[in-house]
């Protein structure tokens, strides 16, 4: 019943419009315009929130974006990042070896580079081992040297590493001599960072700072090899400083002069006492 009356209703009332619109077209403007202006607020309203939503909407795909932007930044801030650490291990590599380069032994017959990879150092033994053994023609006895002069000299000999035994190890002992006075002495380590000078006569004059080169003693080592300074005169018991960082080794040289002798373990025999000549420990002479 309610359709029946609603269709006939609607369609009367729009021909009504149509009628008043032919009628008084200023009539029906006038309508139009009170009808849009009244539901302007309304419409206005409704539009408020609607953007309000677009915005959000434009926001929080603002923020994913930025989120992916900030991912991919760190991504690329991580690949940055690797390479830096490989281009500083490089940068180091580099610079050991151009250290490495500087010292160029006199007389060698051949040498081989070589990396320090372990370091069994303590409070009983001062080494380190090296990437390079019998295989690269490596041999127990011969000299291990860095960019500022001498390190030590290799213990033990396998095909792929072998064992440098430092200066300052308790089983080294090199023969030496000053640079000025041209006085012969034996360096020794004593697992201290500074090895000891023994049977030097009473009457040398040593000064703190005078360099100390290889003695060409004993067949392995060519005199004029750098080995350190005198760092301190206490007592009597005058103390080396090496050339050599032995605690931050990272490369070294391990050189083959061509000499026939082998150092042995212990130090080389002491020299027949002369008159005045300064009295060492037994300790020291181990």
């Amino acid at each position: 019943m309610a359709q029946r009356v609603v269709v006939p209703f609607l369609v009367l009332l729009s021909m009504m419009f149509i009628v008043l619109g032919k009628a008084d077209v200023l009539l029906f403007d006038r309508l139009r315009v009170l009808i849009a202006d009244a539901a302007a607020p309304v419409l206005q309203a409704v539009a408020q929130p609607v953007a309000t939503v677009a915005s959000g909407v434009r926001h929080v795909e603002g923020l994913f974006d930025l989120y992916r932007d900030n991912q991919r930044l760190r991504e690329e801030n991580a690949r940055l990042l690797q390479w830096q650490d490989v281009a500083r291990r490089l940068e180091a590599e580099n610079a050991g070896l151009r250290d490495l380069t500087q010292y160029v032994p006199e007389g060698a017959a051949r040498f081989v580079s070589a990396q320090v990879i372990a370091n069994s150092g303590g409070a009983f033994a001062r080494s380190v081992l090296v990437s390079a053994g019998a295989r690269e023609g490596v041999t127990r006895g011969q000299a291990a040297v860095t960019g500022e002069g001498l390190v030590g000299r290799i213990a033990e000999v396998g095909n792929r590493a072998a064992r440098v035994l430092l200066l300052t190890d308790l089983n080294s002992h090199i023969p030496v001599m000053l640079d000025a006075s041209r006085e012969r002495a034996v360096m020794a380590g004593d697992n201290s960072d500074q090895p000891r000078l023994l049977y030097l006569p009473a009457n040398v004059t040593v000064k703190v700072g005078e360099r100390i080169v290889t003695a060409g003693s004993g067949g392995v080592f060519p005199p004029g090899v750098p080995v350190g300074v005198v760092a301190s005169i206490d007592t009597g018991i005058v103390r080396v400083e090496p050339y050599a960082e032995l605690s931050r080794l990272e490369y070294v040289r391990i050189v083959d002069f061509g000499l026939p002798g082998v150092l042995p373990q212990n130090a080389v025999p002491p020299p027949k006492p002369t008159r005045g000549a300064r009295t060492v420990e037994p300790d020291a002479a181990r």
